[in-house]
């Protein structure tokens, strides 16, 4: 493998993180949100979309590269308070604590690299230096490689469950939850 690398994402990187977004959920999610919800999906809006999370303050994306071609990506930062919520709405003790993982994404033709692992290694590293101790990130139920990768950094399902509608189909997402004191090897 040439050079694997993480870094903070820039507005350059925007077109790349939509591009990345548009071939993986084609990809591996037709079957969960719906064949024309994915094939609605407009890479110029999503350019846009991310160039405004990039710069947006409260929260960080980060790339992962092999050698000069982006191939993955990972968006972190505080928790909001409906993420963190118990099913009454109550706030968790720890709730400045928290830092919402909203996604961890390697296109799957770059998977089984270590890449997912980088991007949430260093994002866990820089969320731990603002003085998040756990995490939480919402995975599909039926998306068994997120499952399979969360669960094998000690991230699980604590009973919290939500349902989006595509329009298309209904997605049932499992909240997951763990520790921030993780690492991967660079």
């Amino acid at each position: 493998m040439t050079d694997a690398t993480v870094r903070i994402a820039g507005p350059d990187d925007a077109a790349d993180i939509a591009a990345i977004q548009v071939r993986t959920w084609r990809t591996a999610y037709a079957d969960t949100l719906g064949q024309a919800t994915v094939d609605a999906l407009d890479e110029a809006t999503l350019t846009d979309e991310w160039t405004r999370a990039v710069t947006h303050p409260a929260s960080t994306v980060y790339v992962a590269r092999e050698g000069v071609t982006t191939v993955g990506f990972c968006a972190a930062g505080p928790a909001p308070a409906d993420d963190t919520a118990a099913a009454d709405g109550s706030p968790p003790a720890d709730a400045a604590e928290v830092a919402l993982v909203a996604t961890v994404l390697v296109e799957p033709r770059w998977g089984r690299r270590g890449h997912g692992g980088r991007l949430f290694g260093t994002a866990a590293t820089d969320l731990r230096a603002l003085g998040h101790t756990r995490g939480v990130t919402w995975v599909s139920q039926s998306d068994s490689a997120a499952l399979s990768f969360f669960r094998s950094i000690g991230w699980n399902p604590d009973g919290t469950v939500r349902t989006l509608d595509t329009g298309e189909r209904t997605v049932r997402e499992l909240r997951l939850t763990g520790g921030l004191d993780i690492r991967f090897e660079q």
